[in-house]
């Protein structure tokens, strides 16, 4: 989810509630620590130099009960970050303590903003020579024409 996108739906809600893949929701207690843009600059394993921005927002809980993160409150906090950091409107990765730092991806479900589990993966899969996944065919839909009959000798 891009910025523009969290913050206008951020924007209709009366409270913020972030679910864990798991189901589980953060305890409602939580702080957003951190608003910033992480700029990833690398090169590929096939050679190729790639530059990936994200919007990043840390959450974290404490025993501090009393006070609750409110909607308009973290607009203000996000509205701040982009004219002190020049923000731009890209997707959003969250960090949130689980048993090391997760880093997370964001959706809405109607209710809550839910965090997605985000995967690794090989950018140069054609430099690798990583196959393409074969196309999974039922028999059923194979041509005549390519089937062979019982006892004709092509298996």
């Amino acid at each position: 989810m891009k910025l523009s996108q969290f913050t206008q739906l951020l924007s209709t809600q009366k409270e913020i509630s972030f679910k864990l893949p798991s189901g589980d929701l953060v305890p409602s207690h939580f702080h957003v620590t951190e608003v910033g843009k992480v700029i990833k600059h690398f090169i590929d394993c096939g050679g190729k130099e790639r530059l990936e921005t994200v919007i990043n927002f840390q959450l974290w809980e404490a025993n501090d009960y009393d006070h609750r993160l409110h909607p308009e409150k973290l607009v203000q906090i996000i509205e701040l970050s982009k004219n002190k950091l020049g923000l731009p409107d890209a997707e959003i990765e969250v960090e949130y303590q689980a048993g090391t730092i997760g880093k997370y991806g964001i959706d809405f479900n109607g209710t809550s903003f839910t965090l997605t589990n985000k995967m690794t993966d090989c950018l140069a899969q054609d430099a690798c020579g990583i196959p393409q996944e074969k196309p999974k065919l039922k028999i059923s839909e194979i041509p005549a024409q390519n089937s062979c009959a019982p006892g004709s000798g092509c298996c």
